[in-house]
């Protein structure tokens, strides 16, 4: 499968990653509750809210794109930074009773998986750099 760039599909290192396949479903399913947010805070804190979830597929490819361990574990560190804000805006969500507990569990449920799977990949690339 040719992309516009002449690269291929198999050359796209980061689609061979299921981290990164988690955290795109993560950001789907976030964007599907950000819908049903009060209109006025669907570009407040929903805003902030797609921010934080794009930028962690996103940084997961940078990293998976860069040629050093250092560069690599740099950018999957930001992905769990980014998921660390995503967490806390959800939290906010909660609280604010934008999010029913149901979404709520499974928005946290799918965040705690690509949170051991990002740990697992940044520990595994600390021991083999």
């Amino acid at each position: 499968m040719e992309g516009k760039e002449g690269s291929t599909r198999e050359e796209k290192i980061h689609r061979k990653l299921r981290v990164w396949e988690h955290s795109i479903e993560l950001v789907v399913d976030t964007y599907r509750v950000i819908k049903g947010f009060p209109k006025d805070e669907r570009y407040i804190l929903g805003e902030q809210i797609r921010r934080a979830v794009i930028s962690i597929p996103a940084n997961i490819a940078e990293g998976a794109a860069r040629t050093t361990a250092r560069e690599k574990l740099q950018f999957w560190s930001f992905a769990r930074a980014s998921l660390s804000e995503l967490d806390t805006e959800l939290e906010i969500a909660l609280r604010l009773g934008y999010l029913d507990k149901t979404t709520w569990a499974k928005l946290s449920d799918l965040m705690d998986a690509v949170g051991r799977m990002l740990s697992g990949l940044m520990r595994t690339k600390r021991q083999n750099p």
